[in-house]
């Protein structure tokens, strides 16, 4: 399948946040609501381009987007994490269309985040996923991140930490 990974243009952002919030409804469930809440915040890709880099996947056959990054350089796109380090560069919010799931979308994405953490001068990756998110942690290790300590919220919820250096 060819791709093209780009910044999501103000145009896309609906769109692009549609398949952010599919691409997480799977690991929502009916009586959790902090995660239904979290799966609307993926829909707002206005907010975060305007703090990071949200990058889209698009199969240059149909123009569709099939997945999004959400890569934070500079700052953070939410006021109550922790400050970003200065050597590092940080991936949120990566998610694929079910249905395009296996197709290399996800690790182009990873690749084109890398390849801008390095020009932007940061000499690590960082990243947060869920004990739900199985192939996605599948996924980090076999691009060479290694756990890292976790986020743990107080209210018990726990983001597993990973980190790579960039070479």
């Amino acid at each position: 399948m060819a791709l093209a990974i780009r910044e999501a243009r103000p145009e896309e952002y609906t769109e692009a946040g549609d398949v952010t919030a599919a691409a997480y409804a799977e690991f929502v469930r009916p009586q959790d609501a902090d995660w239904r809440a979290y799966v609307e915040e993926l829909r707002d890709v206005e907010s975060r381009a305007a703090r990071a880099v949200v990058l889209v996947a698009v199969d240059n056959a149909g123009g569709r987007i099939l997945g999004t990054l959400t890569l934070e350089l500079s700052s953070r796109i939410d006021e109550d994490s922790p400050t970003l380090p200065e050597d590092a560069a940080h991936i949120r919010m990566l998610g694929v269309l079910p249905e395009a799931r296996r197709l290399g979308v996800a690790r182009a994405l990873m690749e084109d985040a890398d390849r801008r953490a390095r020009e932007a001068g940061k000499r690590r990756l960082t990243l947060h996923t869920t004990e739900r998110m199985k192939a996605a942690q599948a996924m980090y290790s076999s691009l060479g991140f290694s756990r890292v300590p976790d986020r743990v919220f107080p209210d018990g919820f726990v983001l597993l930490g990973y980190e790579r250096a960039l070479g």
